[in-house]
């Protein structure tokens, strides 16, 4: 078997994608999957990764918790020393004017407050309290070419109960009320990135310590809360295809809406569009990702 890897291709700085992660990791069991995988995606210039809190409704320590299972992913794959962590948000932020502040909010800050003409990434597997803290507490990074992707919402154009936005639904509503680009993968269309059991075990299980913990995870989690299910959707993993290719999948600009309490859309039409996305290719998201892990291990779990 040849040697070659997708590590061992060329990215100029210059050309690479400049990427945050912000993951409420330990929330279920598929934020570890987008997160490995973007951590393995050579193409992006990572500059840190924000654990986030999800609310007090599964655990009293969301955030120590995210962390926990971040630094857990890091360790299992011997990269610990290699990613910067910056802890996010406690807590929801308490109304629209009041910012939580972080070591994960000064970070995004520090880094759209550097001169580079690249777009800065912020992907958002949960909710969006980082940001949107950010942006009050240095209302400058609204003019620094800040990408928000964002996995969260109900279905358009009615809405709904969605969990990462009831999480923080003055957090979205700041957001969705700026000037910030928003890239959003609502509910509808991030439940279509099905993978099943028997794929997860042929194709991740084996690939080292870090591969066969997150298939046991899942496993386990399933086991807890979808006992009949020999699936799971790993419906973080679009934020990776849709900054690697944003035509990964169909797309539409539409005027921002803002929510309700009860996660309706608000649609007034006096915000500036946001990018909506309806479907992304499931396929290419999965298969990049198995080939990653793959290659990670087969070079010897080094980047």
């Amino acid at each position: 078997m040849s040697d070659f890897t997708i590590f061992d291709v060329q990215y100029p700085p210059e050309s690479k994608q400049r990427v945050i992660v912000n993951t409420d990791a330990k929330n279920e069991a598929d934020d570890q999957y987008a997160i490995v995988q973007a951590i393995l995606t050579p193409s992006f210039e990572l500059h840190g990764i924000i654990p986030a809190h999800f609310g007090t409704g599964k655990s009293a320590t969301s955030l120590q918790d995210s962390h926990d299972e971040t630094m857990l992913l890091l360790s299992l794959m011997g990269l610990e020393e290699e990613v910067r962590v910056e802890d996010g948000a406690t807590h929801a932020m308490p109304d629209e004017s009041t910012p939580v502040d972080s070591p994960g909010a000064r970070l995004i800050i520090d880094e759209a407050m550097k001169e580079d003409d690249r777009p800065l990434h912020i992907a958002f597997y949960g909710p969006v309290t980082d940001i949107s803290s950010a942006l009050l507490l240095e209302p400058e990074i609204e003019n620094r070419g800040i990408r928000v992707v964002w996995i969260g919402g109900g279905e358009w154009p009615s809405g709904g109960r969605e969990y990462n936005l009831s999480n923080d639904i003055h957090a979205a509503n700041v957001l969705m009320k700026s000037n910030l680009e928003v890239w959003q993968v609502p509910r509808s269309t991030y439940r279509t990135m099905g993978v099943t059991y028997a794929e997860l075990i042929e194709k991740v299980y084996p690939q080292g310590e870090i591969g066969k913990y997150l298939v046991e995870q899942l496993l386990e989690f399933n086991a807890k809360t979808n006992p009949h299910m020999e699936y799971r959707s790993l419906g973080d993993s679009p934020c990776i295809g849709i900054i690697m290719d944003p035509e990964c999948g169909r797309w539409s600009w539409r005027p921002a809406p803002t929510f309700d309490m009860q996660m309706h859309y608000i649609h007034t039409g006096q915000y500036r569009p946001i990018r909506v996305y309806d479907n992304v290719n499931t396929r290419f998201i999965h298969e990049d990702f198995f080939a990653k892990l793959a290659q990670f291990i087969r070079r010897g779990s080094k980047l």
